[in-house]
């Protein structure tokens, strides 16, 4: 009798461990099973590769600000690169963004004919580009945004033949060479003087650079005499340009190009007689909102001009 008082007891608490176990691995298997269903898919943000000639330019500086400020609300995942003025890290930088997989590439090129080179392989690998500012020479992009560089050159050239009445010397600082901007603005001004009795005693490159600007205005001035005006491709030349004519005592006026803070203040100062206005912060922008518009399918112009003025006190 106490045997099997023994083993019945025995199989009932076997079967009650059994009940316990089997109530217990449905909880944790539906569990699993729970959060696997529920589980939100993860969003990953489209990617823009932004190129930058200069970061050292104030011009870019905002450029980028721009660009930067329309990504975010877009909700774009931004990657900005500097080449320093140089068209071998600028392919570096093209490089780099191919081996991110970005969906788009923005490139304010250093040279418009070294960056062929860069946008042909963003090509083969099936990323659009878009120009800024500076256009290329070749390669495929989808637009160029910019002012209109030659009608900017033309309008500073209109102006200087105003104020000169028609006749005088004047010096044209060049910015760097090979680039569309500096060609473009060079040809608006020669345009416009040619109409004129303005001869240019003097055409020099100072790459865009202010210090540079101000090295070769004081060579100029040593080889000149007679200097009645400057026409500079951009502001940071002007503003070099102004020091060194500042410090030969002379009194010259100055033309830039950009609309800088640095020259909108000096053109309210009195100092720079007058500079063409682009708006970089909207050239940024733009880039930006064009490259929404071609990764969903729209076809865009092949230019895209942005609007230029004259600032004047």
């Amino acid at each position: 009798m106490k045997k099997i008082i023994a083993v019945f007891t025995l199989s009932v608490l076997m079967l009650i461990n059994l009940a316990g176990c089997a109530k217990e691995v449905p909880e944790v298997t539906d569990e699993k099973n729970t959060d696997a269903n529920t589980e939100a898919p993860v969003e990953t943000k489209k990617t823009i590769g932004l190129v930058l000639s200069t970061l050292d330019n104030p011009f870019f500086v905002t450029l980028k600000e721009g660009a930067e400020e329309k990504a975010d609300e877009l909700g774009y995942e931004i990657t900005v690169l500097d080449s320093q003025n140089d068209a071998a890290k600028e392919l570096s930088n093209i490089e780099d963004l191919v081996a991110r997989k970005v969906d788009i590439i923005l490139i304010n090129p250093t040279d418009s004919d070294a960056v062929v080179n860069s946008i042909k392989l963003a090509n083969e690998k099936g990323i659009p580009v878009i120009t800024l500012d500076r256009g290329a020479n070749g390669g495929e992009v989808i637009t160029h945004i910019a002012s209109d560089n030659i009608a900017g050159g033309k309008m500073a050239g209109e102006y200087i033949i105003e104020k000169l009445n028609s006749k005088g010397n004047v010096v044209e600082l060049e910015g760097i060479a090979g680039t569309s901007a500096a060609r473009d603005r060079g040809e608006g001004f020669n345009s416009a003087i040619a109409t004129s009795d303005i001869v240019v005693v003097s055409k020099q490159v100072a790459d865009f650079d202010r210090t540079k600007g101000l090295s070769v205005m004081e060579n100029i001035l040593q080889a000149e005499p007679e200097i009645d005006a400057v026409f500079a491709h951009n502001d940071e030349m002007a503003l070099g340009a102004i020091k060194a004519i500042e410090a030969s005592g002379r009194t010259i006026m100055v033309v830039g190009f950009d609309a800088t803070d640095d020259a909108v203040k000096s053109v309210e100062d009195g100092i720079m007689a007058a500079t063409v206005a682009q708006q970089p912060k909207f050239i940024g922008s733009k880039g930006v909102e064009m490259a929404d518009k071609a990764l969903n399918g729209d076809t865009l112009e092949a230019f895209i001009p942005v609007e230029l003025q004259l600032i004047t006190k």
